[in-house]
């Protein structure tokens, strides 16, 4: 584990570790602490911090609605009817109407039988996955997946298989070498949360027919970015229901937080009664509940919200690549801008701050070491004077540290 390396000589007290760990004191001496930083106000595309103005490229709000009036008067609303919190989990007493109606909505909307809605993205995940892979499975999860789908696999009672970043023919070896005995679940992300790059989901969809491995995939970055309408990886490919659980969230493209599962309704009863993120968590806040719900709608009822994030996700990406800045693979509104040195990538962050542009400074465990990168990305939102704008301060500190030519 990461915090190992900090292990102190006194192993009997498991506070040891603590005394070696310095780096964060170091980095705040240097002003090159990047975390976080407290923002005085977000308005979505712009946002306040330390009394002053930034473009934000550093959220996950891809389709602008935190500040939508629908979503806002959702959220009242529900506090008006419900209260803050309904203390207690959803197998208790922490179910109302509203989160029945989310899950009712999320099903329609992706084309499933049922949907379940938990209490973070992180903690469906958790649920899902520990709640189905046993000693007599394998989880079977691509090299670059969410540390979410990885922290679910050590909970579960499991073995767990990496293959290689989006390479369906390493995923078909690895599937080759599970006995018959062992029932694996591949898990994958639709969209990378750093790279910003889309999973090869038709080659990996018929390798697991091939060897009748089941599939979840992770769509927080992909429902309302890809497909039409927002619809999602398997949308974006054209081939609905061939995916046997999707997974999402309502932090990012729903402007709220909470996650859900997508699937079977035999399926998902099993998730219900035996997935411990669940039944031992509070249960998602009405407001969050209402929020996303709105968001859905507004999503549904406004679709060119897509295209706009698409657009403006595209005009920031080659604008940057077309700088000589290396974006990887992207192919999302997700843009990495890869430096590799640690430092290099957190005084550039800094620069790019003062100079009003908000960025994500991303290092390993995150990735891997020697390829710390900025992480950007893009709302439907952001006007094109925001993008054009952070291209040119992206361009004249590129100059500036020796990054571009």
């Amino acid at each position: 584990m990461l915090g190992d390396r900090y292990e102190g000589r006194d192993a009997r007290d498991i506070f040891a570790k603590v005394e070696g760990f310095k780096l964060s004191e170091q980095a705040r001496a240097a002003q090159l602490y990047p975390f976080f930083q407290p923002l005085d106000r977000n308005d979505g595309p712009e946002a306040e911090i330390y009394g002053r103005r930034v473009v934000m490229l550093g959220s996950n709000n891809y389709l602008g609605l935190t500040r939508h009036p629908k979503v806002l008067q959702a959220a009242r609303d529900a506090i008006s009817e419900h209260g803050t919190s309904l203390t207690g989990s959803r197998f208790l007493n922490g179910t109302t109407h509203l989160h029945e109606q989310l899950e009712d909505k999320i099903a329609g909307f992706l084309g499933a039988e049922a949907a379940l809605v938990f209490t973070t993205g992180y903690q469906t995940n958790l649920g899902v996955i520990s709640s189905l892979v046993n000693r007599r499975s394998v989880a079977v999860v691509d090299k670059a997946d969410h540390a979410s789908i990885y922290d679910a696999c050590r909970l579960a009672e499991g073995e767990m298989l990496r293959f290689r970043h989006n390479d369906a023919r390493h995923l078909d070896t690895i599937l080759r070498r599970v006995g018959e005995n062992k029932t694996p679940l591949v898990v994958i992300d639709g969209v990378f949360s750093m790279g910003g790059d889309i999973a090869d989901l038709p080659a990996i969809v018929e390798v697991c027919q091939r060897h009748q491995a089941r599939l979840l995939v992770d769509d927080a970055h992909a429902i309302g970015v890809i497909g039409p309408g927002g619809h999602g990886t398997a949308s974006h490919f054209g081939i609905e229901g061939a995916v046997d659980l999707t997974v999402g969230t309502f932090s990012k493209s729903f402007a709220s937080v909470g996650g859900f599962v997508a699937g079977s309704r035999s399926v998902l009863e099993w998730i219900k009664h035996f997935g411990r993120s669940m039944i031992f968590s509070a249960s998602l806040p009405p407001a969050s509940a209402a929020a996303a719900l709105a968001a859905l709608e507004v999503l549904m009822e406004e679709p060119e919200r897509v295209e706009a994030v698409q657009r403006k996700g595209a005009m920031l990406r080659d604008g940057l690549r077309d700088m000589g800045f290396d974006t990887g693979d992207s192919q999302t509104p997700i843009v990495p801008v890869t430096i590799g040195d640690e430092v290099a990538t957190v005084t550039f962050w800094r620069d790019l701050l003062e100079r009003g542009v908000y960025t994500n400074p991303i290092m390993f465990p995150a990735v891997g070491m020697g390829k710390a990168l900025l992480r950007t990305s893009c709302m439907a939102t952001h006007k094109d004077e925001h993008i054009e704008s952070a291209l040119e301060q992206f361009q004249a500190l590129g100059r500036k540290h020796g990054l571009l030519p």
